[in-house]
């Protein structure tokens, strides 16, 4: 059995790397990457609170499916506005406003 802090430092680090990812990068596929860490930290805090809590087959262990299907569903969705942007400018830098 691994320790319970295992799990919530993996987690923090993701999280950590995901705002640090959104804050400091200006390209939009980045962005959506730093995006998809913080959902990924996310989701492993909820597993791991999950089998740590009294009632191991709680939700906390088949409602990571369902947000994982709407990530995909939601990447799915941000990389066609980005393709689309990068088609109509040329570039997907986040810092040029809607020049």
């Amino acid at each position: 059995m691994i320790h319970a802090a295992g799990p919530f430092v993996l987690a923090s680090g993701l999280i950590g790397l995901g705002i640090a990812g959104v804050l400091l990068r200006r390209n939009a596929i980045l962005v959506l990457v730093a995006i998809e860490l913080i959902l990924a930290g996310g989701l492993v805090l909820l597993v791991a609170s999950g089998l740590l809590g009294p009632a191991r087959w709680s939700a906390g262990s088949t409602l990571p499916i369902f947000v994982i299907t709407i990530a995909a569903a939601e990447t799915v969705v941000a990389l066609a506005v980005i393709l689309a942007a990068f088609r109509r400018r040329g570039r997907v830098d986040l810092d040029e406003g809607s020049s």
